[in-house]
């Protein structure tokens, strides 16, 4: 990790609108040359998607969409598009779809912010782990607090966001719009530690709804501090190392499996598109992990090839990119036609 870039955005973020809207630093950027699959997903006859929040791929190229419908549903497509099946229908744990990840051993994990619960199932569909708790319905509508915040506990998330894994199977969810903080758990759901708070904040370490998270080889830890628009990258004990403030508002993050890893930020337009939201925002930047900017490819608009909202995408081919966007209600693959040439004073 070579940049070490702390800065407070106290000043900046007073005059940027809910949810971060924010023109990226970076300058004299490449664009990178994609195209997107026509109709990419077959869904069968009757059969739609609403918002489609999280995208994620398994080692088989089979495609996994978790996305926001009159009940929240989880499909399955195999590598050309084509529908296979629904895992999880009528599950418990899903209100309110945000994340779907797929582990090293092709677990499929949900997170979902409507019920506070992080579902891991087998390849095969079987529920093998619940993290967190859904509040009973019987207890009635949770009041928000209207002193200080309590401090975030163990093993209850509010409204968590996304996960990731190192190579030894340890848990971190970026945990979310309520604790704004980021939990590390081992690999048998286990609680480690925490960074962060039940408070938002500006300050290095701290959070304004982390919204994404990733772990490199090295079990490092990137989280997408969406409301301070930046990323920042902390250890595997969960210690700061650098933050990333120049590639605009960070709504989700993807890291190549590698053995060269790339990191992709998307600075996505905000949901309603506010007046000059689209000048500044829409494009998904490709990074070094130190945070070069290498290059970046995309746009707002509804039609075919631009963006609505995009809320997660996966990148496990870094050259055959899959978005997911929430306004549009639709997934797109997207062929890159990277260049090698690097950016010249990317940051």
């Amino acid at each position: 990790m070579k940049r070490f870039v702390f800065s407070c955005l106290a000043a900046a973020l007073s005059v940027v609108p809910l949810f971060g809207q924010l023109k990226a630093k970076a300058q004299n950027v490449p664009e990178i040359p994609y195209e997107s699959v026509p109709n990419f997903l077959k869904l069968p006859p009757g059969l739609y998607l609403g918002e489609a929040v999280a995208v994620a791929t398994n080692s088989k190229g089979r495609i996994f969409v978790f996305h926001r419908s009159g009940t929240n549903r989880l499909f399955e497509f195999d590598q050309d598009g084509k529908y296979v099946r629904e895992i999880g229908e009528g599950n418990y744990g899903m209100e309110f779809a945000h994340s779907v990840r797929v582990d090293p051993q092709d677990n499929i994990w949900t997170v979902d912010e409507g019920t506070n619960i992080v579902i891991k199932f087998s390849p095969e569909g079987k529920v093998l782990m619940v993290l967190g708790r859904r509040p009973e319905a019987v207890a009635g509508a949770v009041a928000s607090p209207s002193g200080p915040a309590p401090p975030a506990e163990k093993y209850i998330l509010g409204r968590p966001t996304d996960i990731g894994w190192d190579q030894q199977g340890n848990i971190f969810i970026s945990d979310g719009y309520t604790n704004h903080r980021v939990v590390k758990y081992d690999k048998n759901g286990r609680f480690v530690k925490d960074v962060g708070s039940s408070v938002p904040g500006s300050q290095p370490g701290q959070f304004s709804t982390p919204h994404g998270l990733q772990v490199d080889l090295q079990g490092n830890v990137y989280v997408a501090d969406r409301g301070n628009a930046r990323i920042q990258v902390f250890d595997n004990n969960l210690t700061l190392r650098a933050i990333y403030d120049h590639v605009g508002v960070a709504w989700t993050l993807c890291i190549s499996p590698g053995p060269h890893q790339y990191l992709f930020n998307s600075n996505s337009n905000p949901n309603g598109n506010p007046p000059g939201s689209a000048e500044i925002t829409g494009e998904i930047y490709k990074m070094e992990l130190d945070g070069t900017v290498i290059g970046k490819f995309g746009r707002v608009g509804k039609e075919h090839g631009a963006f609505q909202v995009v809320h997660m995408m996966d990148c496990r081919n870094p050259d055959q990119f899959i978005v997911g966007e929430i306004e549009s209600w639709r997934v797109q693959k997207l062929l890159l036609k990277p260049t090698a040439a690097r950016a010249p004073g990317g940051r």
